[in-house]
């Protein structure tokens, strides 16, 4: 089917609006949708369900770690048990909210720090991932892509769970292919035109090109977009619109 476009939504919190989601979800396929811990609530995420079921967008389960003041940006240092016990009852609450419209949730991709810890600790990898397991096991688990793909696919093997590998559009990465840090130069990238050169590649030879020049193999199933700002929005839309060609 090609790369397909996800993004984070969902992630308003009463009065406080975050993102352009109306905006955003009718250029993507596949949509994180916030479920309470680091944004969002009730009615929201009855409002971004709606939204993606009437866009025809897939719905992934988007949680963090319970940091609402944070953002999710934070790490914590959680055990294996409370880490299993709220992204099950993350996935529960969205599952909640899609049952209710007559839609399903189709797969989980942590959000914010919990992303990242979990490329980072074998131990909070396999925490959620025992906790998909235990929830449902048919839902795929989206991590981001690296050289050392097939190491993430033994871990997850006797659970019996699949991954969804994820490049990111704007950012940049290094030659081992891990993202470039945001404190660093060639950290992200903002022309539209080297975003189109980069799938086009992810998408006829698997490779993309780090921040020295190099390239390098990476497996690409879903790419990563954000539309929380005009300039972004324009990005998403371009790459929509060659992704439909």
């Amino acid at each position: 089917m090609g790369i397909l476009l996800n993004s984070d939504l969902g992630e308003s919190f009463g009065s406080w609006t975050m993102g352009m989601d109306d905006k955003i979800m009718p250029l993507i396929d596949m949509a994180n949708i916030a479920c309470g811990f680091h944004a969002s609530d009730p009615l929201v995420m009855q409002h971004t369900v709606a939204l993606a079921k009437e866009n025809n967008v897939r719905i992934g389960a988007h949680p963090g770690y319970p940091d609402l003041v944070g953002f999710g940006r934070r790490s914590m240092n959680c055990s294996k048990e409370e880490i299993e016990a709220f992204v099950i009852y993350q996935c529960g609450a969205l599952a909640g909210v899609c049952k209710s419209q007559g839609v399903n949730v189709r797969y989980v991709k942590p959000h914010g720090a919990l992303y990242n810890d979990i490329m980072k600790d074998e131990k909070v990898f396999m925490a959620i991932a025992s906790a998909i397991a235990r929830y449902d096991n048919t839902l795929p688990l989206m991590i981001l892509s690296t050289n050392d793909n097939a190491t993430y696919q033994e871990r997850v093997k006797p659970l019996g769970i699949e991954l969804i590998f994820e490049v990111f559009a704007d950012r940049g990465y290094t030659d081992e292919g891990l993202l470039v840090p945001r404190t660093e130069e060639g950290a992200l990238i903002h022309e539209s035109e080297t975003v189109i050169e980069r799938i086009k590649l992810l998408e006829s030879e698997g490779a993309l090109i780090t921040r020295s020049g190099k390239k390098i193999a990476m497996q690409a199933d879903s790419m990563c977009v954000h539309g929380d700002n005009a300039q972004a929005l324009a990005l998403v839309a371009s790459l929509r619109e060659f992704l439909d060609q």
